[in-house]
Order: structure tokens, then C-alpha cells, then sequence
């Protein structure tokens, strides 16, 4: 055989290689922006409970909170495309109970606060429509619970 009759058999290849390296192009994008969006709601929800578990009272906490998660996520650089809406529970003498009654436990009583943060990350300027079923979003979620010093009085 001659060269000619593999010409343009390179050419094939790349056309038949092109949409699966572009796939797995996009897949490698999905999977960081993830992983760069967990690791960034895990330290807001880390600082958005001890901001919370500092703070005097119940509603100064969920103030706290806020603001610390929001500078976490914008230190990060993430925009999340819902609105930061933190959850907040709390937990009095080992028994799970409302944000509020932790705050309002007795001096020397164990209580602790668990901020949990929920942001939708969009892939919308990273999809394709060549790949059916691909999401263009997802819900990242992260907690943390912090406790609050037995000994400090609130409210």
C-alpha cells in the first residue's frame, strides 16, 4: 500500500475523537466547579456557626452568620444562583431544639448551633446541548455546628 490510501484518515479521527474529548473537557468543568463550590460552602457554614455561637443572642446570631457566609462565599468568588438563605437549628443538654431555645438555655448548660447553607451552582455557560441529560445546576449543601460557651450568659 501507498501513503495515499491513508490519507486523510487523521482527519476521521479527529472528527470521531473531537465530541468525546470536548465531553470530557466539559465533565472535568462540572466536577471542579463542584468541588471548588463545596469547599467553599463548607467554610462558610464554618464561619457562619461560629460567628453565630459568639454572638449574645438568637437574633444578633443569625445577623452574624449571614454576613460571615456571605464574605466566605464572596472571598471565594462563588455565586451562588439562589439567594443565601442559611438554616439555623440548635441543640440544649443534648436534645435537639430551635436555634432560639440554645440561645436561651441556662449558664452551664451544653448548647451548641448548626448553621446549614445551601447554594445552587449553574454549569449554564459550561454545557452542551450535544450531551443529552447533562444538568445545568446543582444543589450544593454544607453544615456545621458550633457550640456555645456554657458559661457566657445570653440573651
Amino acid at each position: 500500500m501507498t501513503r495515499t490510501a491513508e490519507r486523510g484518515s487523521v482527519s476521521i479521527e479527529v472528527a470521531v475523537l473531537a465530541p468525546a474529548f470536548i465531553a470530557l473537557m466539559v465533565l472535568a468543568g462540572v466536577v471542579g466547579r463542584s468541588a471548588v463550590a463545596a469547599e467553599a460552602l463548607d467554610a462558610a457554614a464554618h464561619d457562619a456557626a461560629r460567628a453565630a455561637s459568639i454572638s449574645r443572642n438568637s437574633d444578633a446570631a443569625r445577623k452574624n452568620a449571614r454576613e460571615a457566609a456571605q464574605k466566605q462565599l464572596d472571598w471565594h468568588g462563588l455565586a451562588c444562583s439562589n439567594d443565601l438563605d442559611p438554616t439555623f437549628t440548635g441543640s440544649k443538654a443534648g436534645s435537639d431544639s430551635s436555634f432560639d431555645d440554645a440561645f436561651s438555655s441556662a449558664v452551664g448548660t451544653d448548647a451548641t448551633v448548626t448553621v446549614t447553607i445551601s447554594c445552587v451552582v449553574s454549569f449554564q455557560d459550561i454545557t452542551l446541548d450535544i450531551l443529552p441529560g447533562m444538568m445545568s445546576e446543582r444543589l450544593v449543601t454544607a453544615q456545621f455546628t458550633s457550640p456555645l460557651d456554657r458559661y457566657r450568659s445570653r440573651q
